[in-house]
């Protein structure tokens, strides 16, 4: 079975075009299946597989504590795997076939509520470069649901404070305008006039948040920033930038936002993505019930 695994990879690499980190994970899930076969089932070839063998293996790895979602890659694997074998006339059959992929949980998003938001953004207070600096990432986190790669990678340029909004580039290198309100305005207009200009060095470009050395901070160094500043706030949760960009979008459906509007904020492109928040709404619907029905 190894001299098979050799060549599938072979055929991803060079008719598929595949990246190599893929090509290691397909090759890691089915080298661990064919050393599974030999050493429990004894079976070295690649005929004697059934749908019965893939079926004990894949609930044997559930048991050891295999994720959903990481099962689910595996059974992709096996089955372009056995699909490309049956295609050539390596075997009879695709095994991994019948097999359907074992359903994800979908966890609901951690959201803080607004207390906590504005307990968290008034605790940076200071006047230094960095608080300021520091003050105006949360604010704008806060105001327009940005990911952490788009807040990383905004610059100068696409900001425009006197209209209030901000040009960023989401996933799929989709642009998109985000609303930028009143207080992290001011928050960014403070940071731009009495902290930016003395973090500026001769390496630093137009990126709107940068180091104490004037390069532009990193992707870790922001989720660093993060939890230090609401570590020091007395915030016991487990405070990170997207839990931000969830508390945005679930305040503002909380506070009656339509939930298109909302999708067309978080940079969605499907509805569906964007639902996962209305199960926080579910208050208010009791209470609108509770208002208008005549038999509530």
């Amino acid at each position: 079975m190894f001299a098979f695994i050799d060549s599938f990879i072979l055929y991803l690499a060079t008719e598929r075009g595949l990246s190599t980190n893929y090509q290691i994970l397909v090759r890691t899930v089915l080298e661990a299946l064919a050393t599974w076969l030999k050493e429990h089932r004894q079976i070295e070839d690649i005929a004697p597989v059934t749908t019965d063998h893939l079926t004990e293996y894949l609930a044997r790895r559930k048991k050891d504590g295999l994720a959903a979602s990481s099962a689910r890659i595996e059974l992709v694997a096996m089955k372009i795997f056995f699909r490309w074998l049956a295609a050539r006339g390596k075997r009879v059959g695709d095994p991994a076939e019948p097999i359907l992929p074992p359903r994800v949980e979908k966890h609901l998003p951690g959201t803080l509520n607004e207390e906590t938001v504005r307990k968290l953004i008034e605790s940076i207070s200071g006047t230094g470069p960095l608080d300021r600096r520091d003050r105006a990432i949360f604010e704008l986190f806060y105001a327009s649901g940005l990911r952490l790669s788009e807040l990383v990678n905004s610059r100068l340029e696409n900001l425009s404070l006197e209209e209030g909004w901000i040009r960023v580039v989401g996933k799929g290198n989709k642009t998109r305008l985000c609303p930028v309100g009143t207080a992290a305005r001011e928050a960014i207009q403070s940071y731009l006039d009495l902290a930016r200009p003395s973090l500026v060095s001769p390496k630093t470009q137009s990126h709107l948040f940068i180091g104490i050395h004037g390069s532009v901070l990193t992707p870790a160094r922001v989720k660093q920033i993060v939890q230090e500043r609401a570590k020091a706030a007395g915030i016991d949760e487990h405070v990170h930038p997207h839990l931000l960009r969830h508390s945005f979008a679930t305040h503002l459906l909380n506070n009656g936002a339509d939930l298109r509007v909302i999708q067309e904020m978080l940079g969605h492109a499907d509805i569906s993505t964007t639902q996962i928040y209305t199960h926080v709404d579910q208050r208010r619907l009791k209470q609108v019930h509770r208002q208008f029905h005549p038999r509530a």
